[in-house]
């Protein structure tokens, strides 16, 4: 049987479409959601990069403490060789010739691991005029921790210096009146400065380590043109015209406070602090405790660190109106810095023994 369809006529109502009403509703809505999700999506970003910021600023300033700390634990270490019998050298002050690529001035220096310039003042000449103004400078000096060809420290390179600790008990090393004997300190290759110390054997030649002064001070720029304060360090390389290679390390620190722990007593612990061991004296000096500057540098048994981190970029609507203490200043006054930019920031304290020199004098 054939069926047919029954066709149902449209009213004039069915075949409407949405009204001009309906639809301005229906975008306003559709444009609040839009809204929502824009809003919600920009402080999720935001959110997400200011705590990469401060990731980053957290960071930087924890690398650089690790940096400094592990060269202060390093500094006045030259193998098995123990400087404390040397003659005592008494450098002008300030000191002029810490940068010196002379090895008699590297010699000098062997008792005193250490040096420092209050504030960046009068600092000398290898230091770059992107030195920051107002900032300390700390020289450290020691040998590497692997001897040349060995553990995977590289082989020696003409013109570099290098330090040889004797390890024969003979009458002309170990057994000499004259404790040069006991070692060589010199440019490898060059010089005149033959490194013929031996083992335990007196017969095999003892290996060599890297000799390193390192200037560690705050740049006003990263060294690729960016106006970024950044800890860097100048690196003792006498085949270079300058004497040293500088070397950019974290960026971001921009202020640097450090304070020498001084022992008096020579226990292996600091008995003061001071920002400036050049010119500090208390009444724990006397005819019996020296206290000259180049005793007080020799005595440096801990450091304490004061930095401050920024992040690298500003962050909106802020202004860092804190006001932050790093450490005292050679007179023993809070040193205060106060930004006042959209700069975030964090202050790091941190204080760290110099192994070398406090180990030989601790008491059984």
């Amino acid at each position: 049987m054939n069926t047919r369809f029954r066709h149902i006529p449209r009213t004039r109502r069915s075949m409407a479409g949405v009204s001009l009403v309906e639809l301005m509703v229906g975008i306003t809505l559709g444009l609040l959601v839009l809204a929502g999700l824009a809003s919600v999506f920009a402080n999720s970003s935001r959110s997400r990069t200011d705590i990469e910021r401060a990731s980053r600023q957290i960071e930087n300033g924890r690398y650089a403490l690790e940096v400094l700390g592990d060269d202060i634990r390093m500094a006045g270490f030259y193998g098995e060789f123990n400087p404390d019998v040397l003659a005592h050298y008494t450098p002008t002050t300030p000191a002029t010739d810490v940068c010196s690529t002379d090895p008699v001035v590297w010699t000098n220096y062997l008792r005193s691991p250490f040096y420092g310039y209050d504030n960046g003042a009068s600092v000398p000449t290898c230091l770059p005029g992107n030195l920051k103004p107002n900032t300390d400078v700390m020289v450290i000096r020691r040998v590497a921790g692997c001897e040349a060809n060995a553990g995977g420290c590289p082989a020696p390179v003409t013109g570099l210096g290098y330090f040889q600790a004797s390890k024969c008990g003979g009458a002309t090393q170990l057994g000499s009146p004259s404790i040069t004997d006991a070692y060589r300190l010199g440019q490898y290759g060059t010089g005149g400065t033959t490194f013929d110390r031996q083992i335990k054997d007196c017969a095999t030649t003892s290996g060599v380590r890297r000799y390193m002064v390192h200037v560690y001070f705050i740049a006003t720029d990263n060294g690729q043109g960016q106006s970024i304060p950044t800890l860097t360090r100048l690196e003792l390389n006498p085949n270079t015209p300058n004497g040293f290679d500088i070397v950019p390390l974290v960026e971001g620190i921009e202020q640097l406070n450090i304070e020498y722990g001084i022992d008096y007593n020579l226990d292996g612990q600091p008995d003061a602090y001071s920002a400036d061991p050049s010119n500090f004296s208390n009444a724990s000096c006397s005819a019996s405790v020296d206290c000259t500057p180049s005793k007080n540098w020799e005595n440096v048994t801990a450091v304490r660190l004061n930095l401050l981190a920024r992040n690298i970029d500003t962050t909106p609507n802020y202004t860092d109106a804190k006001t932050y203490t790093l450490g005292l200043d050679a007179s023993g006054n809070p040193i205060t810095y106060t930004p006042g930019d959209s700069y975030q920031r964090h202050a790091y304290s941190s204080v760290v023994r110099v192994e070398n020199v406090s180990q030989r004098r601790d008491l059984p």
